[in-house]
Order: C-alpha cells, then structure tokens, then sequence
C-alpha cells in the first residue's frame, strides 16, 4: 500500500500512509470538520478492505486533520444536492455499502484499530472512534449521537455499540436525549480507551499503534474475533470458538518466540507470522 496524497476540491478526501507496519489513515476535510463524503467513505472501504489482506501490516491508525476528528457524515450536502427527497427505500440499499460498511471493517478486521479523537467526534465520527479497538482522546474531546436531535433514527451501529459499552441507561441518554460526552468523562463510562491533553493525542496514539504493531498479529486478531463473537454467545460456545484460536495461534512463528522469549528471560520479538 503505497501513501495517497490528500485530494482536493469539496469532496475532501482521506489520506492514506504507511509508516513501517501501520497504516496511518488521515481524515483530511478540516473546512467541514471532516465530514465523511461519498468519495471519503469508498476511500476508507477501499483503503480497511486492501489492509485486511496485506500481510505487511499489523495495525491501523485512524485520525482527523485539523482540530476536529469527524463530524459524521454530509448529510447536509447529501439534502441539498436537489428538491426532491430520496425515495423510499433510497438509504435502505445503501447505508450497508457505506457508512455501515466502514464500522464492519473497523469491528471485525483482524488488525487493531486505533482512533486519535481531538475535538468533536459526531455521528458516524463518534460510531468509528466507538468501534475501534483503542481509542485516544483529547480531555476536552466531545462525543455526539445527534441522530434524534436531528429528526432520525441512530445508525452506523451505535444501538449495537453503546449498550455494550455503557450499558442500556447510559446508552439512551446519548441516543435519545443526545448528550454530549466529554474525552474525560468518555473514559469514566468505559466508551474508549484513554483521555490526555489535545497536545499528547497524537503521540499517545502513535505509540499505542507501534506496540500494537509489534505484537502477535495472528493472535491479536483471533482474540478481536473471539472477543467480538462472545459478545451474543453462551460461554460454552465462546470457549469452543477459543479452542480453534488456539489451535491456530499455537501453530504461528510468533508463539514459538514466545516462548523462547520467556524461556530466554527476554522481550520476544514478534514479526507478526
């Protein structure tokens, strides 16, 4: 996967690099607090679709341009490209290509995803920094479902994410009452991983994608997966999908230096094979 440069015109656009073993997507629209466009959104498919099957990579960095991570998606310019409104049925056969796609490949590609959230994360916006494995935010950040604010119904996963998350209470005070959820307190509630200064969220989120990185990726992923299909599974049936990850993940390079690693008394070396 080779660096993308950022694309021009209203559209915006999402900037893709590779540094060594992560990919480091850039939401590059700061004049519309990145709101994801068409082009942005197939951009994301395309570019999460390609790293699922590049053996190269071992983890994924997602951030926002500018002071804002993501405002969710156009839905003003979506409403303003003509009079009529979309017919019936219109987003029915879409959002599962689009913006629901994106939130798939996020929950279930087998590389960790690491959002950097500074400012306002909105919507979709707040749904892809929810279903990401680790996310950093900036204390000041804020967490926005605006979904009934705005005369509709929440999508892009967050009435699967939140209650899980938060638990059903907390859920329907930001989907129904559309609370706004400080980084701070979005730690308190357990929506994400880590609240630092805006000045360290950069940082923080790089380092936490190279140790990713750096770890087992076969059996990172295997354990994304198991922790995901547990989610609506009986115990016996999470600790029978477990025995085939193990199985699996006893058979890769990286446990074999695990192993000798602590037999060495050392820090293994894994190469992600």
């Amino acid at each position: 996967m080779t660096q993308q440069p950022g694309r021009t015109g209203a559209e915006g656009s999402v900037t893709v690099r590779r540094d060594g073993t992560v990919v480091r997507l850039t939401l590059d629209r700061p004049d519309r607090r990145n709101s994801l466009s068409p082009t942005m959104v197939d951009t994301l498919i395309r570019t999460l679709t390609s790293a699922a099957t590049d053996d190269g990579l071992r983890a994924v960095l997602i951030e926002g341009a500018g002071d804002t991570f993501c405002s969710g998606s156009d839905w003003v310019a979506t409403n303003e490209s003509g009079s009529d409104r979309p017919r019936t049925g219109h987003l029915l056969r879409r959002l599962p290509h689009t913006g629901h796609r994106v939130i798939e490949l996020v929950n279930t590609i087998h590389l960790p995803v690491v959002c950097a959230v500074r400012g306002w994360a909105v919507g979709l916006g707040c749904n892809l920094a929810l279903a990401a494995d680790f996310t950093v935010v900036a204390d000041d950040a804020v967490l926005w479902e605006p979904f009934i604010d705005r005369g509709f119904t929440p999508d892009s996963g967050s009435t699967w994410l939140l209650p899980r998350l938060v638990g059903l209470a907390r859920a329907k005070r930001m989907l129904l009452l559309g609370e706004q959820i400080s980084g701070a307190d979005a730690v308190d509630w357990g929506l994400v991983h880590a609240s630092v200064p805006a000045a360290d969220v950069d940082r923080t989120a790089t380092d936490l994608a190279a140790r990713l990185a750096g770890g087992p990726t076969v059996a990172i992923g295997l354990a994304k997966h198991a922790l995901n299909f547990s989610q609506q599974a009986t115990l016996p049936q999470a600790m029978d999908n477990e025995l085939y990850n193990v199985e699996l993940s006893c058979r890769t390079a990286d446990f074999k230096e695990g192993l000798a690693a602590f037999r060495d008394r050392r820090a293994p070396e894994f190469q992600g094979r």
